[in-house]
């Protein structure tokens, strides 16, 4: 539903997400990151910003990526992990990590492993052949899917990343879309207000934001997860790579989603 189902076609619309006048083109992060928020709509309306998260991940030392993303279907666990398993893209295979998904439940029973949870979500799958094309070395994943987020599920989970982190060598990517199905203008107000505290890596105040101007981010537990665990593993700020609506990308303005490529150094 969000990419082609062929090698040669997928490779291409991630190629026509770079080169996009919103895409990352050529240019180059050149500095470490501890991990990033990408979005996870169809390649033709968030790939271009979310090539510019990849650009930069594909630039550092990780041997497995952990990707946590919102529960949109309500099924399974409240916090879900999975172990034993490939995941199969048109550009290959990938490898679930299954000792770090025994090892981050040990750390937090909250985290559960839970195969049924994943059965239809889509925000950690669009991640995976973006981290393919980019990053052409082989690592493992970790889907870590979030059908509760509120600030004590989404802190715990971050501070289990973290620990996790000591032991793998990690990339963190936080899975979420912003505004939902408002006017053009209306979107960038409200995003702009959401990432001002993503930046800061300021979690109470991020919580305060999305509920006092009722932003319509659908994985925000996943971005604060992303943002506990930087900040723990070192990381000192947030920077915006880029921001855009699908309107502004590929279509009408009059209902939009709104898309960050936010990375944390």
């Amino acid at each position: 539903m969000f990419y082609p189902n062929e090698k040669k076609e997928l490779q291409e619309s991630i190629k026509e997400s770079v080169l996009s006048p919103y895409g990352v083109g050529d240019a180059k992060l050149g500095k470490r990151i501890y991990g990033a928020v990408c979005p996870h709509a169809g390649y033709m309306y968030s790939g271009p910003i979310a090539s510019h998260s990849f650009e930069a991940i594909a630039e550092q030392d990780f041997e497995l990526a952990v990707i946590l993303g919102p529960n949109h279907w309500g099924l399974g666990r409240q916090i879900a992990t999975m172990k034993d398993a490939v995941w199969r893209t048109p550009l290959g295979d990938v490898e679930v990590d299954s000792d770090a998904a025994e090892m981050i439940n040990r750390i937090s029973k909250i985290i559960e492993i839970d195969f049924f949870s994943h059965t239809k979500e889509h925000s950690i799958e669009v991640q995976v052949p973006m981290l393919q094309e980019f990053c052409r070395k082989r690592f493992l994943i970790l889907p870590i899917c979030l059908l509760n987020q509120d600030y004590e599920f989404a802190t715990e989970v971050g501070h289990a990343v973290t620990e996790l982190a000591k032991v793998k060598k990690s990339i963190i990517i936080g899975s979420s879309d912003f505004t939902h199905y408002e006017q053009n203008d209306i979107a960038h107000k409200q995003d702009a207000a959401l990432i001002e505290p993503i930046l800061d890596m300021d979690v109470e105040r991020f919580y305060d934001v999305l509920e006092k101007r009722r932003v319509s981010a659908c994985g925000y537990g996943a971005i604060a997860a992303t943002m506990v665990a930087c900040k723990e593993m070192g990381a000192k700020e947030g920077r915006l790579l880029r921001y855009a609506t699908s309107g502004d990308v590929a279509g009408s303005k009059d209902s939009v989603v709104g898309y960050a490529s936010i990375v944390f150094s």
